[in-house]
């Protein structure tokens, strides 16, 4: 199964690696990274960078696409190269899919049209401006396209799609490998959960995550 992760600059590196972890687990899974040019991708901390092995022409074919977002993804809402290669791909995958803000990426380039889809939180209403269907969910399927909602629900995306690619007998298998059993400190992972107070302040410092 050829799947292909999109890199480019400032992305969020959990956004790849996470469904990266999952999906290459999966029997047969050959794994192409790939971006405007090959070489090492800076990610939004500027600490870690991410290889490209090829650039964007060099794949005229994948299974699988894996978009992921940044905190500031206008560049990538604006790139007819990208969204030109977005729509080539999309004729020859069974999945399309997107990680936190990659989905407005994914919409930017006429995907989602009339498409459910979700993104995370603090921009979710963006996504109507490009045409798709603001729904909730951690993950959101519709059709052949998948969507997740902020950064570590890649994971959930990439183990839905392993249990529809390989079943769910798979599926929970790589689950346990990486022992993916969440249980955070806080139940402050979502609006609907955390403090008023914490929603308020990211709400107000969103640049934190992310930039309108």
């Amino acid at each position: 199964m050829q799947i292909t992760m999109v890199l480019y600059r400032r992305m969020t590196a959990l956004d790849i690696v996470g469904p990266y972890e999952v999906l290459s687990r999966l029997p047969g899974a050959e794994i192409t990274f790939a971006a405007a040019a090959p070489g090492p991708i800076p990610t939004d901390t500027g600490l870690l960078n991410l290889p490209a092995t090829a650039d964007f022409a060099e794949i005229s074919r994948t299974d699988l696409v894996v978009v992921p977002g940044g905190p500031d993804v206008r560049a990538q809402t604006q790139d007819t190269r990208l969204h030109e290669w977005l729509r080539e791909i999309d004729r020859t995958t069974t999945w399309t899919t997107s990680v936190c803000t990659g989905s407005l990426i994914l919409a930017a380039a006429g995907l989602l049209e009339r498409r459910r889809a979700t993104t995370h939180w603090l921009v979710k209403d963006r996504l109507g401006d490009f045409g798709a269907e603001p729904a909730p969910g951690r993950v959101v399927i519709d059709g052949k396209y998948g969507t997740a909602a902020g950064v570590s629900a890649g994971i959930d995306l990439a183990l839905t799609l392993a249990a529809r690619i390989a079943g769910e007998r798979i599926a929970q298998t790589i689950q346990l490998a990486i022992e993916y059993d969440p249980r955070p400190p806080f139940d402050a992972g979502s609006p609907d959960t955390a403090p008023e107070e914490v929603t308020d302040f990211l709400r107000s410092n969103r640049s934190l995550v992310v930039e309108s």
